[in-house]
């Protein structure tokens, strides 16, 4: 599978789709691999005619370990190296929770690299109630809890209520997250929640001009609405969904809806880039 080097470490990433618009660069969210795109996400959008790009972040699937701590700035500039080695002017960037905070980054960073910018799920800065919450998942971590308990945890803190009641659907999630998806080492998943824990963009945010759609549930108690608000209210002429019947996974909790959500945005902005 490919990847390339980065400042002395190597990037896993995969190409998926030949269509003849803008890519898109999907970035993972925390704990997660470039697999959990592949099912819910890509095949619509490839679909739609958008190659899609995704690749597994520092330190998680076949990702290199550059060891130490890292900030979602150095992450974004992860994702600019990969636009990079493919030869790509720019492309459209959709991020979910931390996938989010590195495209917020990368948006601030590297604007001219961004055709438009979605944001699933995600924060500008963190409140004491998410901090709290990501230093729970930190601290189970380190006293070893089982994998299996600190997986339904985190589903618990991320599945909407209505799809908590599907009890296949959320058997299989457990199981894709526990078997399927490249386990993450613990020291990684660890410089995950920090990175999470001190992302702080919030008055910056008023510097980005990418074209901008936050989305996120209603019911996602990870990532509450008010957040969501608080970055579209920040970002300039940006669009602000809320999905009902969904909790901080939306991407996979409402697949068909998302993805028709994220379409027919980047058409919009398709429309805009072509020329006259």
């Amino acid at each position: 599978m490919p990847s390339f080097r980065t400042r002395g470490f190597s990037i896993h990433y995969e190409l998926h789709g030949d269509g003849p618009k803008t890519p898109l660069l999907l970035v993972m969210g925390m704990g997660g691999t470039c697999q959990g795109w592949l099912t819910v996400t890509v095949p619509d959008l490839i679909r739609a005619g958008h190659p899609c790009i995704v690749f597994d972040n520092r330190g998680a699937g076949q990702s290199e370990d550059p060891g130490g701590p890292f900030s979602t700035a150095e992450m974004a500039e992860d994702a600019r190296a990969l636009l990079d080695h493919l030869g790509l002017a720019r492309a459209h960037v959709l991020g979910g929770f931390l996938g989010g905070m590195i495209a917020q980054e990368l948006a601030l960073e590297h604007p001219q690299r961004l055709a438009s910018l979605v944001l699933a799920g995600t924060y500008a800065r963190a409140d004491a109630k998410r901090r709290a919450v990501l230093d729970l998942w930190k601290r189970m971590v380190e006293l070893k809890v089982p994998a299996e308990i600190r997986i339904k945890n985190r589903l618990a803190w991320t599945i909407g209520d209505a799809t908590m009641e599907q009890e296949d659907l959320i058997e299989a999630m457990w199981r894709f997250y526990l078997r399927d998806d490249a386990p993450m080492d613990d020291r990684v998943f660890a410089r995950q929640a920090d990175a999470c824990i001190a992302h702080d963009a919030l008055e910056r945010l008023d510097r980005i001009r990418v074209p901008t759609l936050v989305v996120c549930g209603e019911g996602d108690i990870l990532t509450p609405p008010v957040l969501s608000r608080q970055l579209a209210s920040r970002i300039k002429d940006s669009r602000l969904v809320l999905l009902p019947n969904a909790g901080h996974l939306i991407a996979a909790e409402l697949a068909p809806r998302f993805n028709r959500l994220v379409i027919r945005f980047l058409a919009e902005q398709e429309r805009d880039l072509s020329p006259s």
